[in-house]
């Protein structure tokens, strides 16, 4: 596969990269931040960012089990906290987006589950749920920068 540009706006990129370093540094669990961007970029195929923030979390004490699990979290026991099976249920639901529709009526209404937003929030003081959906809504884009460009791992992000 080859890129089909690198090119990125320098002002975006930096504000893209300072947005990402905040949302890290108010959610204050370097291991958690990277599971989160793990799992939204296992969730829509960014091979450059599953490359980068796979080797991060390895970096920052997480296990190669962990990570291999990931993408079954919720099959995986014990093995993830409540709090990080929280996150991990948030950034799936912020990531695809299918939750319900746009019109309030009932639970679950919207995209983002009332049950899953609740779950995360019994687990995540304001400002850090706050942080949470922050980092999880960077990744994303950071996803989709890549994957439509087709940047591959480990190649030049811009």
């Amino acid at each position: 596969m080859t890129a089909r540009t690198t090119h990125l706006d320098q002002g975006v990129a930096g504000a893209m990269s300072a947005l990402s370093a905040a949302a890290k540094r108010g959610l204050d669990d370097p291991v958690l931040a990277e599971l989160v961007m793990v799992r939204a970029s296992q969730i829509n195929a960014c091979a450059f960012c599953l490359d980068m923030h796979v080797g991060s979390a390895l970096e920052n004490g997480e296990s190669p089990q962990r990570i291999a699990l990931l993408d079954a979290w919720a099959e995986a026991g014990d093995l993830f906290t409540g709090r990080e099976r929280a996150a991990l249920a948030l950034t799936e639901a912020v990531t695809v987006l299918t939750g319900g529709t746009s019109q309030p009526s009932g639970s679950g209404a919207g995209f983002v589950p009332d049950e899953t937003y609740e779950r995360a929030a019994e687990q995540f003081g304001d400002a850090e749920l706050a942080h949470l959906i922050a980092l999880i809504t960077v990744i994303n884009s950071w996803n989709r920068l890549m994957v439509s460009r087709r940047i591959e791992p480990g190649g030049p992000a811009w």
